[in-house]
């Protein structure tokens, strides 16, 4: 946890991103979750959140997504990414895993 990974999704997607968390499902979180587009393109996914579904007053900033500043000031971008388990094809550690 807490480590850089690639991750192969079905589809031929490549992710790479900080392992947040997973399951026994090998449902995973990813934090600051680049998609690698073919051609080399870089794409960060997250995912979109409305300040109503969140339920609360919003006390501390987040990163605005430009896209959804756009359309409203309401849309707000979280940088983690679930992934479901049934998708992901291999999950590859990009940092040195210590055994201690």
């Amino acid at each position: 946890m807490e480590k850089r990974v690639f991750c192969e999704l079905n589809g031929n997607r490549k992710v790479i991103g900080i392992l947040r968390g997973y399951d026994v499902f090998m449902n995973i979180v990813l934090d600051d979750a680049v998609e690698e587009k073919q051609g080399g393109e870089k794409v960060a996914i997250g995912m979109v959140v409305s300040a109503a579904e969140l339920g609360t007053p919003i006390l501390y900033p987040l990163v605005i997504h430009p896209f959804a500043l756009r359309a409203t000031n309401q849309l707000l971008f979280a940088h983690l990414q679930v992934i479901r388990g049934n998708s992901v094809v291999m999950l590859e550690a990009l940092e040195r895993i210590s055994d201690k």
